[in-house]
This record gives C-alpha cells, structure tokens and sequence, in this order.
C-alpha cells in the first residue's frame, strides 16, 4: 500500500527519490516524506500528494548522494505531517520508512517508555525506529546488526529501509510479509516497494525474501542476513518492465489508457500458451502438477475485490468445462474460520499484485495443510509467485489505475485457459468442442477491439445522462453475474457513486424495492441460455418505471425495445462473454467518474496493493 523508495549511490538522490515516489502515487497514499544524508539528516515530510512535499523543499537543502522516500497510506494515526513517514529515533540517530502493521507495537511501545523514550506520532513505525535505537545504544552496534536483532522482537508485516546518521555511506533494508526490490546498478543501489521507481535506472534486481536483512554500501557492496544471522545468496532477476509502459501515452488517465491497452492484453496473456490453428492450449505452469490437477476434488479459488470477482467466473468455467467442483472464497476470511484443506484440494490464488497480504496468509494455511497450491499474478518476481507450488503470470503489464480493468480481463482470460485445459485433460470436453471454444478465445483481442471503437463515444454519451444519480442497480445472470459486481465495484470505485451488483433473479427478493424512475438498473442481457429469463427480469423493472440500459449481444432488437439504451457487444461464446461484456461498464464508471471531477487513478481512500489487513 505505502510506497518506499531509497537510493545509495554518485548522484544526487533528491531528484531520484521524488521522481520515484511519483512513480508510486498509484498504491495509495495520503502524505509524502524523503530524508536525505548531507553530513546530517535532513527530514522533509507532509501531508498531502507528493506535489506538496515538492512544494515544502523547494527552499531547502537537498543535496546527498543517500536518501530514502516514503508515500503513507494512513494505517495507526491519522494522516498528518507528524504521523507521515520517515520517522526518527530519540537521539535523531536513525531514520526509516515501513509499509506493513507492526501487530506488537504497544508492547514495545509500553516498554521503551519505560526506559525513557517518548513518542511524537501515533504510528507503529515510529516505535520500530525506536526499538532499533535501543538495540543499537545497548549493544553499540553497526546499524544492520541493530536491525536485525531488533526484527527478532517484531510481530508483524513489513518492509522497511534505515539510515544511520553515524554511518553515512550504508543503507539497511528488511521485509516480512510485504514486498521490497533492490536494484542493482553501476556503483549504486536503488530500493523500492516495487520495480516501477527502479525500472528507468537499472533492469537487475534482487527480491529480498522474508526476514532478510540487505545492507548496501556506496562502494557498491550488498551483504545479505536472514533474521538468524546467516549469510544468503542474492539472486539477480531481470525485470521485463519497459519505462513507456509507465507513461499515460496520451490518455488523460492511465486508467483510460488501461481499458484501451485490453486488445493486446489479452493478446499477450496467450501468447505461447493458446494455438487457435492447431487446437490447443499449454499453460507450462501446469504441465508438472497435471496429474494432481486432473485427479483433484476440489478447487478453493481466493481473492479479494475485482480478483474475487474473476475468480468467481473461473467457478462457472470449471464446472461447466472441467466438471471440478469450485469454491470461491474471500481470502480475508478464509483462515479465519478454520476452513477445510485437503490434500486432494487445489487451492488457486488470483492478485493483481501478487502481494495481497490476506490472500498470502489464506495460501500459507492452505499450504500447510498440503493442498496444491498454485497463484495467478501478474507482477514477477512476487511474493504470492513464489509461496506458491506454480503458477501462471497474465503478463499484461503494469497496471496503475488504482480500479483494475485489463488485470481483470488479463485474470479471466488466464482462467478460461485453465478450464479449457482441465476440462479436455479430466475428459469431459471433446475435442472438437475444446477446439471451437480455443478458437474462440484466440479471436477475443480483435472483439474487444471492436467494442472499443464501437462503444466509446455511445458510452460517453450515457453516462452523461446518469452522472448525477445516487445509486445504481447491476443485475446478471450465470457468466454476467460476477460481471454485474464488478461493474458496480467500478462505479463506487472511482466516481463514489452507491451501487450493488445482484443476480438478476435475486431482484425481487429485496433491491425491487429500490427501484423507481431515479434508479438506472444495468442489465447484462447476453446469455443465450437465460434470455427469457432476463427478459422478464427487464420488464420487471420497466413495470416499475425503472430507467434500464442494457448490455445486449449484437442485432438483439427485443431487448432494445424495452430498455431506455442498449449497449451492443459482439457476439461469442457464452463462457467468454464476460471478456466483453465487461467492456462498456469498465468505460462507463471511467466516464461518469470523469464528468463527476473525481481523480479517476488515485480514488479516495484506495490502495492499489493492500498489502496489510
């Protein structure tokens, strides 16, 4: 969630540490703080985005080739100057920035009290830092040392990076739970959060792995400790990442750009794994598990907000194509209920980041208990990656609106691959059925194109109409349904309109209630297989003076006679029709958000990454 970012190294770090911090607005945040090493430390901190730390030091002594930088999303104390990051020890020794809930905080907290220290914020960081400084003052140790030891007393999630003003040419950072890169440059480190502050200096990277400790030196050394004060091995990983892919490219949002950027996303999430000419799919992260996937009993399928919402679509896909049975869990509540993990169990994970902090804990659990446990992320190299036994990346790109949309599609699609595989390797998809519906994914790209250029401006126009309504209904059915919350996550996401997605049939168990002329009801009307049905459910409505938009297959003239606007999508196979019907309500939240002045990629209160419960 936080975003850290610290350079050690021949240039001034000043520059390089605001344009990281701008790299990381994305995540979420609510103030901004760097300090730098010039002989002294120099703090600068505020609340605020980051344009406000850059106003606050416009006067003041930047210079240091070793600095550290801190976005804060609000976890203990509210967000204020004093509360923002980097934080100091009492002797004004030390600095460090954190991402993570140091859950033993007031323990510590009540005991360095007793031993003289006293506290300025409300933060648990600040306790950390203080912690160090005791560690340090009674052992007269090297900073790195007094880290180390210090973490051994933590309980908690966290990633953090300390300066040391008594040992000026050095850096330490540490993590738990929550991720942390190190970038390997020419005589010069650059840790972040994640790769995108680093991306533009360096493509080699280390992925510190929990409770290790990292120090690196000016001269250009890196030493690494576990907790246990053994040595380790950093690994050097390339990063994909291309610097353009962080520029808006044009687009007034990077979210806009990011629905739009859907063709060749989806594209590229079958690339090498998808041969539409030769009817098949191959997913290498399978391959080695195939006998365990295809004699499992069940699947468990965990995420939290938009990845619940994909996962949920998987849960339709895997009965229908594989006949495995599916249960779709909120990862946040799933390890606290003593759930049921057997051993003939697959227990599939879905993150965006690959960080989630629930839904790591949820596969620990599942892990432990000797379920299969396999991740579907996007982001290399990350923690959820590497917990799990396999896994496949959807390789869409970094995504940096905060309201996901081509992760979204990236995950579905990942997930049709996986049911498509399942379902002809456990024999319950014949081979030419398996080879119509694999032809029929490989032409969702150009589709989706299609919609796109077809839709925008129809879009637009209609949200023009409903950008000042209170509250909106999203119904669906079977496929859709899953479609419908995630259309009204859309909404309430970024443009803080209330609205709630429901299956079409649930409308008269309660939300018909709501309905009247005020009210626009969005219907997801493209399955075959229900359409009677979701005829019925529109007249429902339009009985009550209900305004309806519908999303409807092209050339359906029924439905367009009864609904107020009707928004066409192209044609496909029912279990692929979310890839597309999604589309327009993806728009339609950007649009209404749009008109209604909201900051459409950095929504209030959001987190790109919640990498704390």
């Amino acid at each position: 969630m936080c975003g850290i970012v610290a350079y050690i190294g021949k240039k001034q770090a000043y520059p390089i540490l605001i344009k990281g911090l701008q790299r990381l607005e994305y995540r979420g945040y609510d103030s901004a703080g760097i300090a730098l090493q010039n002989g002294d430390l120099n703090v600068y901190k505020k609340k605020g985005k980051v344009a406000d730390l850059l106003a606050f030091t416009d006067d003041k002594d930047t210079k240091g080739h070793v600095g550290i930088g801190h976005t804060r999303w609000a976890t203990h104390g509210k967000p204020d100057d004093l509360n923002a990051h980097p934080h100091s020890s009492g002797n004004e020794r030390l600095v460090l920035i954190h991402n993570g809930i140091i859950e033993n905080y007031a323990v510590l907290k009540n005991t360095l009290a007793r031993h003289g220290h006293t506290f300025k914020s409300e933060t648990d960081t600040e306790v950390l830092v203080h912690l160090i400084e005791e560690v340090q003052k009674r052992g007269n140790l090297p900073v790195e040392e007094a880290v180390r030891q210090a973490l051994t007393q933590v309980h908690g999630a966290y990633a953090i990076v300390v300066m040391d003003r008594m040992e000026p040419g050095k850096l330490v950072a540490a993590r738990k739970s929550s991720p942390l890169v190190i970038g390997i440059g020419k005589n010069e480190f650059l840790i972040a959060s994640d790769a995108t502050p680093i991306v533009e200096h360096t493509k080699n990277v280390v992925y510190l792995n929990d409770e290790e400790v990292a120090t690196v030196t000016l001269g250009g050394d890196i030493q690494i400790k576990n907790l246990r004060n053994e040595l380790t091995t950093p690994t050097i990983h390339e990063i994909e990442l291309e610097i353009e892919q962080l520029e808006k490219g044009g687009y007034d949002y990077f979210m806009l750009k990011e629905i739009f950027e859907q063709p060749t996303t989806i594209a590229e999430c079958m690339r090498g794994r998808l041969n539409a000419d030769e009817g098949w799919v191959r997913l290498g992260g399978m391959e080695e598990y195939m006998k365990r996937m295809i004699n499992a009993q069940r699947m468990i399928i965990l995420g939290c907000g938009t990845s619940w919402h994909a996962g949920m679509i998987a849960e339709y896909l895997m009965e229908e194509l594989a006949r495995l049975p599916v249960e779709v869990e909120y990862a946040s509540e799933f390890r606290y209920r003593n759930p049921v993990v057997r051993d003939n169990d697959i227990v599939l994970a879905i993150s965006q980041s690959g960080e989630t902090a629930d839904t790591f804990a949820a596969l620990e659990l599942a892990k432990k208990e000797g379920a299969l446990t396999y991740g579907i992320v996007n982001v290399v190299g990350s923690s959820i990656a590497r917990l799990t036994h396999s896994g496949s990346y959807i390789h869409v790109g970094p995504e940096i609106g905060v309201a996901s949309t081509k992760a979204f599609t990236g995950q579905v699609t990942m997930l049709s691959m996986m049911a498509l595989v399942l379902g002809y390797e456990r024999g319950y998809l014949p081979k030419s059925k398996y080879q119509e519906l694999v032809q029929e994914l490989a032409i969702i790209p150009q589709k989706v194109e299609q919609l796109l250029q077809n839709c925008h401006e129809q879009v637009r126009y209609i949200a023009g109409e409903f950008k000042d309504a209170s509250n909106a209904l999203y119904l669906g059915r079977g496929y859709n349904f899953p479609v419908a919350l995630e259309g009204a996550l859309k909404l309430k996401e970024i443009s803080y309109v209330h609205a709630e997605g429901y299956p079409a049939a649930e409308m008269k168990h309660g939300p018909i209630a709501l309905i009247d002329e005020n009210m626009p009801v969005f219907v997801i009307a493209t399955n075959l297989s229900a359409y009677e049905k979701i005829v019925s459910n529109i007249q429902e409505v339009k009985a009550r003076k209900g305004v309806v938009i519908a999303v409807v297959t092209e050339g359906d003239e029924s439905i367009k006679q009864m609904a107020d606007h009707t928004i066409e999508i192209p044609a496909t196979l029912e279990p692929f029709t979310p890839l597309l019907s999604v589309i327009p309500l993806q728009l339609l939240a950007y649009h209404i958000a749009v008109l209604r002045g909201c900051n459409v990629d950095q929504p209030r209160n959001l987190a790109k990454s919640v990498t704390v419960e």
